[in-house]
Order: structure tokens, then C-alpha cells, then sequence
């Protein structure tokens, strides 16, 4: 089986927010769950939410997603459901985190966060890619880091407690979903496809959503200098941030890609028999 790269879109039923708390003021009329704006335009919970893989080209999706008129997307990852200092805010709180919206407009949050937490990229790239940021993140505050062998090999066996390999475990946590949402609910984007040829990954997307066919091949061009694609709307260009891209560390063959694609390969082959 083929290792994967992949993002989550999840399409939450209404009943599934917790209730907002009745001693807490409404915003108006629909018990906490919108908030209007003289324009037209509310606030609403969210009919998306992209609830995983951490670099498995979430950022990459939502700003694919909001090329399209129909969609409005909030602009921070919220992480309400996995961090409980947000949650105990209660969903006043995260509804304030949505973005204003038009009634034929849905409204779309991304958490990759979600999809490993207990509350609720291919992955040797991905974990890679994880290892990297970190990396990255540390230089640039002038701190120590641990190499990569160090991290993923602990007595001559694949880490998997490290965090990074333990999110990738992909079957494990959709089986947690699973017992939540249908199937039917539920939509995976090859990141690895988003990345190389996105157009046909998101006009499945815009299946997935039965929204009006938008997005088209005059909204993507090839950056050469960056080695993905980049936006276009508008007339107006823009690329993912400059910390996406970047090269990745030199792992000993013995560890990588031998030791990593094993035992990915055997978790990939459960997630496809879902």
C-alpha cells in the first residue's frame, strides 16, 4: 500500500455543537449560534471543519477553498475543541472566531489538531516535514535540537512516542471519528496530489460540498523559484508561506526511508480498509 499525505474536511451535523450556556446573553434570536451584521452578513458555526493532518496540506486546502465565492473561512486556526482554556469559553466564544458570511455562504474553521487530539503528508514526508518546522523554529531562536535519528529511533526501534509519528498513525484516529461522524460526512484530500496537480483534488472538493463548479486552472500557476503551485484570483497572485517548502534533513538510510516506510506502509493498508 501507498503511503499518504492527507487533509480532512468533516461536514458536522447541527446537532452536533454542545448547546450554548443559558446563563450566558445570546447574541440574538438562534440561542448563541449566530451572530448578524446590519449587511447581511452573520456569523455562524461552522458547516466545514478541516480537522486534520497536521502538514498534510491543510493551510494549502483552505486557501484553496476560499477561491471560491461560496465559501468564508476563518483566518486562525481556532483549536476550540483540543485546547480546554478555549472551550471553557463556550460556543459564543467560538462562534465569535467565524468569519462574517453571506447567507449562500458556508463557513469553514481549520484545526488540524483535531483529528489526533483524545478530545477529539505521506507520512514519512509528513513527519519529515513535522521535524523540520521544529527545526527551523529553533535555529531561528537560537536553541538547541536534537537530531532527527535521535527523535525517531529509540533503542534501535521506530519512536512511536514521538508526537509527529504518533499523528500519522492515520487509521488509528479516523476509527475515532468514525464512531462519531458516517463516512459519508467525511472527505480526504491527497495532500501529496493537492500539492503536485491541485485543480482535480479540489473539483473533488467542490463535489464533496455540491458547490457550483468556480475553481479552475487560471486560479493555480507554478512558481519555479518556490517549486509549488501558487494562487491566482482576481488578477491578484499570492503563495503559501515561505516556511512551506522547505528542504528537509538528511536521515541515515538505515532509519530512513527502510525503517519509516515499514511500518507506515502496514498503517496505511488499515486506513484504506475503512
Amino acid at each position: 500500500a501507498a503511503a499518504l499525505s492527507m487533509s480532512v474536511l468533516l461536514l458536522p451535523p447541527a446537532d452536533a455543537w454542545p448547546p450554548a450556556d443559558p446563563t450566558e446573553p445570546s447574541p440574538d434570536a438562534d440561542n448563541g449560534t449566530t451572530v448578524t451584521h446590519p449587511n447581511g452578513t452573520s456569523q455562524r458555526l461552522p458547516q466545514i471543519v478541516i480537522i486534520g493532518v497536521r502538514k498534510g496540506g491543510t493551510r494549502a486546502l483552505i486557501e484553496m477553498l476560499s477561491l471560491h465565492s461560496s465559501v468564508a473561512a476563518a483566518q486562525n486556526e481556532v483549536h476550540f475543541f483540543d485546547w480546554e482554556s478555549h472551550y471553557q469559553k463556550g460556543i459564543p466564544w467560538y462562534l465569535s472566531q467565524m468569519p462574517y458570511a453571506f447567507p449562500e455562504q458556508l463557513t469553514v474553521e481549520k484545526t488540524p489538531a483535531y483529528f489526533t487530539s483524545s478530545k477529539v503528508p505521506k507520512p514519512t514526508e509528513r513527519v519529515l516535514s513535522d521535524y523540520t518546522q521544529v527545526f527551523y523554529n529553533r535555529l531561528q531562536k537560537h536553541k538547541r535540537y536534537q537530531p532527527i535519528e535521535y527523535v525517531l529511533v529509540r533503542d534501535g526501534d521506530i519512536n512511536l512516542g514521538y508526537k509527529a509519528l504518533n499523528r500519522s498513525l492515520y487509521y488509528v484516529h479516523m476509527q475515532n471519528w468514525l464512531q462519531y461522524f458516517p463516512l459519508d460526512s467525511i472527505h480526504v484530500v491527497d495532500g501529496d496530489e493537492l500539492i503536485r496537480d491541485p485543480l482535480p483534488e479540489m473539483k473533488k472538493v467542490e463535489r464533496f460540498l455540491k458547490l457550483e463548479p468556480q475553481i479552475n486552472a487560471s486560479n493555480f500557476y507554478f512558481n519555479k523559484t518556490k517549486g509549488f503551485y501558487c494562487l491566482r484570483e482576481h488578477g491578484k497572485e499570492r503563495c503559501l508561506h515561505d516556511s512551506k517548502g522547505r528542504a528537509h534533513p538528511h536521515v541515515a538510510p538505515a532509519i530512513y526511508p527502510r525503517k519509516l516506510k515499514l511500518t507506515f506502509q502496514s498503517c496505511t493498508s488499515h486506513l484504506f480498509n475503512i
